[in-house]
């Protein structure tokens, strides 16, 4: 049983591992196009209609590299919609510095839904918790787990929090260079950093016994799939077997 156990264990993290390499990929190929937007916006005299054009090609690009290797491309039309939605902002307004205006207003939108969700008691992780593992509002009734998925949703509020106190000074000064800077600093590497830290507030937030229980849950969460449904007590089943019998 106890080699089960590890052997099962091994198996999780390894799936765990391998979703998050996943999510990095996809964060390189929504990240690529403002990475492109900004090199040839700094090194064509600032040619915002030139830097918007590699943008945009850049961002169908990745899409066409996903198509030819039969990948998922639903992340990366949504990044790709996001740079047209952009692209669109700073070419009717003619300020470069509004190519990122529609991201600095998505982060507000978050952060101020995660403060909400905080205020009112209801963190979004535990509802995201409670609708992954079907057990919808139960981890209410469990401190230690309605703690641990508070803590969670604080550190998702601070990423938040500090892209815009980082972003907005920038955008209000018409910082382009170092708005394109800030954006690629802040997404892949600064997101990366936000998930171990959220990892390190759940793990260390939940003995060992919740946390087995837990990391499988959020394994499922990572996948997108459920978990499998309790068993039903050994009990119930002797019982049942001796009314058939």
């Amino acid at each position: 049983m106890a080699e089960a156990g590890a052997v099962r264990t091994k198996r999780e993290e390894k799936s765990l591992r391998r979703q998050l390499i996943g999510w990095a990929g996809m964060l390189v190929d929504i990240g690529l196009p403002w990475i492109a937007f900004t090199i040839v916006y700094a090194f064509s005299d600032h040619n915002l209609k030139l830097a918007l054009i590699v943008a945009i090609s850049a961002a169908a690009l990745v899409g066409i590299v996903r198509l030819i290797r039969r990948q998922p491309i639903t992340n990366v039309f949504g990044g790709f919609l996001g740079v047209l939605i952009s692209a669109f902002t700073a070419h009717r307004t003619g300020h470069a510095e509004d190519v990122f205006l529609p991201g600095i207003l998505l982060n507000a939108g978050f952060g101020l839904f995660y403060l909400i969700t905080l205020l009112i008691r209801y963190p979004l992780f535990g509802l995201l918790y409670g609708a992954i593992t079907q057990t919808w509002l139960a981890w209410r009734d469990d401190p230690m787990l309605f703690r641990a998925l508070n803590r969670v949703t604080m550190v998702f509020t601070a990423q938040v929090g500090i892209r815009l106190a980082i972003m907005v000074p920038l955008y209000l000064t018409d910082s382009v260079n170092a708005l394109g800077i800030a954006k690629v600093a802040l997404g892949l590497p600064f997101y990366a950093l936000t998930l171990w830290a959220a990892y390190a507030v759940l793990r260390g937030s939940v003995t060992d016994d919740k946390w087995d229980e837990v990391k499988e849950n959020v394994t499922h969460m990572l996948r997108g799939t459920q978990p499998t449904p309790p068993q039903a007590p050994e009990e119930h089943k002797t019982e049942g077997q001796a009314r058939e019998g």
